[in-house]
């Protein structure tokens, strides 16, 4: 590394290393949002001005809703940012109503009774946690069972909830809404399975299209006679009219529902695949016939054990994965993604503006996260224009995840100093944050966690390293480095903290300090300036208020 005198500068030219399209080299799932006025792109560029304080968001705050299933019975509490959602709350009892069903033409008494009971004990954790009540749907038990009307009495009279009984083609489309909740824009065929049924519907561009239903849900399946030929026989059958009524769907397969979770899970255990989080999970269709052979030849219950799965729920396991099997054969996806959003979220998307669908979920919880917890909050916008000429070029799935962490840097900020770094990447990798692949997730946790350690080696999340490219981890340290010294300069909001300019084809950083800035450029500044320089593999230049400074001499 060399100081050097004053120079023209040139034209920056892509990003630190690669200029990829991605934190992995694939073009982005997300698309650029729409295009902002003038005036709000020059101040908030492609991510438009935070919408999570307006009243229309602000209304979607602490919702919940209740799923009244097959198999289960789940409720679920939302509040933090609308566009991208915390968990307030989440709990879940396995009631089995649609067991028998098919034989006695009624709910499960046992089911039934449990259900009852949940529904009681949910109402009254809303009459002390929500403002307004709770919103109760039921899918393909109650709608099919002969007494299902009379179990909607029941309940309504032992706790005031009214159930709303949705039909198949209403449970595929909310299911397509929650899974654009977590993928603005996206496209393909979303697949639910629940209980009793499982649900097909198709979105391109973020327009949820045809919708059916049908019975190959799993509790459905144990009651087909022949044993597993017959079933089989059974799903090509229904396989083949679906496919004829839904057409040709070669792009994405989205999973939704807990039977397709648990397959997921075995597929992770399978691969010994490092990150747990299931949402956002990738499969191919060989991934899924090496999944079925691997559950076949293997003890149900140590694979229970070993996954973390719930006895009835991996009683399903084998039916679903017949299911998944013939679907995959019937549609020939191009690729697979097991989505965390489902019929739930598609209720909270329901109720959203057009213009914070729209969204990117990724960057409308940032800012949520900065404004709740960060030191300074609105730093994160500064602290985004100062690093970003490190990235001129860079295509938007890039710069959202140098725009995330930028309003990040600083949320953990109440951690032990010992382990923040660490604290930092966890949040990132396994918090619930929407529209983020997992290398995505990679590379934002390894940013933060540069952002308060100069090495990575030495954390107990070494083995998650290898999920990024090797180019795309030092693009990470890169921009975590460039926080790191940036954070060095924040004195307020909205105060000149002074620009970089990243010369490339010369392996040159111009680093401009404004005259207040002098006296914050002290001895630590320095040092992690020079840990960003070395990162670049580049010599730095620092002037103050336009003119050549020896500040880094005095160092």
């Amino acid at each position: 590394m060399t100081i050097l005198p004053e120079a023209p500068t040139e034209p920056a030219a892509g990003s630190p290393n690669s200029g990829s399209d991605s934190a992995d080299g694939r073009a982005a799932d997300l698309p650029p949002p729409t295009a902002e006025p003038a005036a709000t792109a020059e101040d908030w560029g492609p991510f438009g001005h935070p919408l999570f304080n307006d009243p229309d968001a602000r209304a979607l705050e602490r919702i919940g809703v209740v799923d009244v299933g097959s198999n289960s019975v789940r409720l679920v509490i939302f509040d933090g940012a609308a566009r991208s959602p915390a968990y307030f709350y989440n709990e879940k009892i396995m009631c089995a109503l649609g067991a028998g069903l098919s034989e006695t033409g009624k709910l499960n008494p046992k089911g039934r009774a449990r259900a009852l009971a949940a529904l009681q004990r949910f109402q009254a954790l809303a009459d002390g946690l929500l403002p307004d009540k709770l919103h109760v749907v039921a899918t393909a038990a109650v709608r099919d069972a002969n007494d299902g009307p009379e179990f909607c009495t029941e309940v309504e009279a032992a706790t005031g909830l009214r159930i709303r009984v949705i039909t198949g083609e209403e449970e595929a489309r909310l299911s397509a809404q929650g899974v654009l909740l977590g993928w603005p824009g996206a496209y393909g065929l979303i697949c639910d399975i629940g209980g009793s049924s499982m649900e097909l519907a198709e979105i391109q561009g973020g327009i949820v299209g045809k919708c059916v239903t049908s019975n190959l849900g799993p509790l459905k399946l144990k009651e087909i006679e022949g044993g597993r030929q017959g079933r089989k026989k059974h799903i090509d059958e229904v396989m083949l009219s679906l496919r004829d009524q839904m057409g040709d769907q070669r792009d994405r397969l989205f999973l939704v529902g807990g039977s397709w979770r648990a397959i997921a899970r075995l597929d992770m255990l399978r691969r010994s695949y490092p990150l747990t989080v299931q949402h956002e999970y990738r499969m191919t269709a060989k991934d899924v016939r090496e999944t079925a052979k691997f559950i076949e030849k293997n003890d149900l219950d140590k694979l229970r054990s070993d996954c973390g799965i719930s006895s009835t729920r991996m009683a399903l396991v084998p039916y679903a994965i017949d299911v998944l099997s013939r679907l995959v054969k019937t549609f020939r996806p191009k690729d697979i993604a097991v989505s965390s959003y489902g019929l739930r979220e598609g209720l909270l998307y329901e109720q959203m503006p057009d213009r914070l669908r729209e969204r990117d979920p990724l960057i409308e919880a940032a800012r949520f996260a900065e404004a709740k917890d960060a030191r300074v909050p609105g730093f994160g916008k500064t602290l985004y224009g100062f690093v970003k000429p490190l990235f001129s070029g860079s295509p938007y799935a890039k710069m959202r995840l140098v725009k995330a962490a930028s309003l990040l840097h600083d949320v953990s900020w109440r951690a032990h100093p010992d382990y923040r770094a660490e604290v930092c990447f966890d949040n990132a990798t396994r918090a619930n944050l929407g529209g983020l692949k997992h290398s995505e997730r990679i590379f934002l946790g390894l940013a933060l966690l540069h952002r308060y350690r100069n090495k990575r080696q030495g954390t107990h999340f070494e083995h998650l390293y290898d999920l990024l490219a090797p180019e795309q981890q030092k693009e990470a340290e890169i921009l975590g480095k460039a926080m790191r010294f940036g954070a060095m300069l924040m004195v307020g909001e909205d105060r000149d903290i002074g620009t970089l300019r990243w010369q490339p084809r010369k392996r040159l950083l111009h680093v401009e300090l404004p005259a207040s800035g002098t006296a914050l450029f002290g001895e630590v500044a320095r040092a992690r300036l020079m840990s960003l320089v070395n990162a670049l593999d580049a010599d730095v230049r620092v002037t103050v208020d336009g003119k050549r400074g020896d500040l880094m001499a005095e160092g």
